[in-house]
């Protein structure tokens, strides 16, 4: 497909990352699947799911924290594919640290990769893409709608997305092309599945019983979202978040 369009994706070795390549394989996106050295998870197997589904795509190993690394990751797409129309910051890290324990180091730590390397991807992204284009940069309900104790770097980096989203659409406007965010709520993915950082197995399965959908969510789920932010079906939405939750942040607490 010579006029196929082609996406940069962080983070996409499992859940959402993973799930939105093999969305966008299915509608003849080419996709760089990005991956982070220091990731227990096989980006080969994100590569077979899109391969299965008739697509086309590259690994690239990318670590978000290092500028030069992003920009590199950003220039595959034009590399291998001759151009790049979507850009998709997804990777992340999630961390418990109570307020008497988040020392600077955790702080800056967390910021860096779930903040500014939101910042570094969509700054390489914008800087390649073609005039039209769009961006879709992965929040979550913490921060993004609710606070969460012991979380308080991780919560203020995925408000600090939003801000960032915003701004970038109205500067790229000019250039047709849209930033936007998704906020997740809880979703069964690697990181929510986490005992220690995050609500683990159990956590999520008691936390699905008061979601008015009657269960947390599927990574597919917020990548067809992110899948219609990028779509010509959205063309007139812009600095906007979504929220994908099943209904938990607008049910009414007894």
């Amino acid at each position: 497909m010579p006029d196929a369009r082609a996406a940069i994706i962080t983070g996409a070795a499992s859940g959402i990352g993973r799930a939105l390549s093999a969305h966008y394989a299915a509608r003849g996106v080419h996709v760089v699947i990005g991956t982070f050295p220091g990731d227990p998870h096989d980006p080969e197997e994100t590569l077979k799911l899109v391969e299965d589904a008739g697509g086309k795509a590259v690994i690239k190993e990318v670590d978000v924290r290092s500028t030069d690394s992003v920009e590199s990751f950003a220039e595959e797409s034009l590399s291998s594919f001759g151009r790049l129309d979507y850009a998709i910051a997804n990777a992340g890290i999630l961390r418990n640290a109570a307020l008497d324990s988040l020392t600077d180091e955790k702080w800056t730590d967390m910021l860096d990769v779930d903040l500014t390397g939101v910042l570094r991807t969509l700054r390489s992204g914008a800087a390649r893409m073609s005039d039209g284009g769009a961006m879709v940069a992965v929040s979550s309900i913490a921060g993004g709608v609710y606070g969460w104790e012991e979380h308080a770097h991780y919560a203020a980096a995925k408000a600090g997305v939003l801000g960032l989203v915003r701004s970038v659409a109205v500067e790229l406007g000019p250039r047709k092309i849209r930033a936007n965010a998704v906020i997740p709520g809880l979703i069964e993915t690697p990181q929510s599945l986490d005992p220690v950082n995050s609500l683990g197995p159990e956590g999520l399965k008691r936390a699905g019983q008061d979601i008015p959908w009657g269960r947390v969510g599927r990574p597919e789920e917020v990548a067809s979202v992110i899948g219609f932010l990028t779509s010509e079906d959205s063309v007139y939405i812009t600095g906007q978040s979504l929220i994908v939750d099943g209904g938990l942040t607008v049910k009414m607490r007894a």
